[in-house]
């Protein structure tokens, strides 16, 4: 199957009141540590995952995945080597890669493309990546199979989410709020209107992130109707302050999932 088709296979299957997608930062603590975070995601419950790439500039992202990618880096991930967990991780389900423009448009959009589409993933998600400037990495998904996931916010105009939402071919990436990725003790007012006006412009299915840090959250963002729920910060800390990373996380990942399923 193409990116897209497997992505809508797997929303298809998930079993859940929503997809539950966690974030996996790439290289943290180690490579082989986040290969092994990224498996008890998987056996816990995962149907998706998004699997980021340390970058020294990542401005979407709140100061523990920043501290995380640092840590990454210093440790000496690179993106070949997120590359391979990427590989390791396709065999089972869709993987779907966060990493910042430059990273993309240094080799090429295409030859970048091509690379990841040889390991098997499923999709590409560029956070620092305007409409205006993204035809050539959508075009380059598109020769490669691959799903381009991009992103609507709260300040997103009616006119700029219908373009964007026409650009998704796997699924649409909602972001709760004004600010960068982080936990936060309740979701934000509006956040419900983002998934409506996201759902609205686009036909795939919308997943929202940013700033959920509880089961109880991510069942309310589903119970808003989002398709998909994104877990990002709360699980990179449980990564850094675990004694077994990899235990820690399956172990949160398992709790979002029985939210998720609860009254299925």
């Amino acid at each position: 199957m193409s990116g897209p088709e497997r992505i809508a296979a797997a929303f298809a299957a998930s079993g859940k009141r929503a997809a539950l997608m966690p974030y996996v930062m790439g290289g943290y603590p180690t490579l082989e540590e986040s290969l092994r975070i990224a498996q008890a995601c998987v056996d816990a419950g995962a149907d998706i995952i998004e699997l980021g790439v340390p970058f020294s500039d990542p401005l979407a992202d709140g100061p523990v995945i920043q501290a995380a990618g640092g840590a990454a880096l210093a440790a000496g991930a690179d993106l070949a080597g997120v590359l391979r967990v990427a590989e390791q991780l396709a065999k089972q389900l869709p993987v779907v890669l966060m990493c910042y423009a430059n990273m993309v448009f240094a080799p090429g959009a295409l030859a970048f493309c091509e690379r990841l589409a040889q390991t098997g993933a499923s999709g590409l998600i560029v956070p620092d990546l305007p409409p205006e400037e993204g035809e050539p990495v959508l075009a380059a998904c598109r020769q490669t199979g691959l799903s381009f996931v991009p992103l609507v916010a709260p300040t997103t105009t009616p006119e700029r989410m219908r373009l964007v939402g026409s650009r998704a071919d796997g699924f649409l990436y909602a972001v709760s709020l004004v600010g960068t990725t982080g936990e936060r003790s309740s979701l934000p007012e509006t956040f419900g209107e983002v998934i409506a006006h996201a759902r609205a412009a686009s036909p795939v299915p919308v997943a929202l992130g940013f700033g959920i840090a509880t089961p109880e959250q991510a069942l309310q963002a589903a119970q808003a109707g989002a398709d998909g729920v994104i877990v990002g910060t709360r699980l990179v800390r449980a990564a850094g302050e675990g004694d077994d990373p990899a235990a820690s996380v399956g172990a949160l990942v398992g709790e979002f999932a029985a939210a998720l399923s609860a009254g299925r």
